[in-house]
């Protein structure tokens, strides 16, 4: 069964028709979003987290057809004019990009986190609760969690 959807993807408005089984996911990547990786399937990873109306969600189990009249946020769309975002650049820095297929996720879940914690220095253990959704096989952790403080410290010097 097939239904019209319309939603903001990175700023730009897309109109489709989707199967209304299909995921986020699928349909975010058959538009060309591919910095939203398909890992587990199942939302235990966070390899596909987007951001739906600013909250992170895992968009292999988030049906497209949720997502009618919200905005969606990709990794693609948080850098501007070429350059990276803040929170992509801290993750630069830092080294926590290693194979690099869970880092749009997490570059997502701590553009979130950020936003929710502006003006704050979150804790080490803030920041370890507030990606807890999202899995990494090669960076053991430290480098991500020192991007996000790199990250968090930037955004309180802006």
């Amino acid at each position: 069964m097939k239904r019209t959807i319309t939603m903001t993807v990175n700023n730009k408005e897309l109109t489709l028709d989707i199967d209304v089984r299909a995921s986020l996911m699928d349909v975010l990547r058959q538009q060309g979003f591919t910095s939203v990786k398909q890992g587990c399937g199942v939302g235990e990873c966070g390899a596909c987290t987007v951001l739906v109306d600013d909250v992170p969600v895992d968009s292999c189990i988030y049906l497209a057809m949720w997502a009618h009249g919200k905005n969606i946020r990709t990794a693609e769309g948080e850098s501007r004019n070429g350059e990276l975002s803040p929170v992509q650049q801290a993750y630069v820095e830092a080294g926590a990009v290693q194979c690099g297929f869970c880092t749009p996720g997490l570059v997502m879940t701590t553009t979130s986190f950020l936003e929710n914690h502006k003006g704050e220095k979150p804790s080490r253990e803030e920041i370890r609760v507030g990606h807890a959704g999202n899995l990494c096989r090669c960076t053991g952790y430290e480098t991500i969690v020192r991007a996000v403080e790199l990250a968090a410290k930037k955004q309180n010097e802006e």
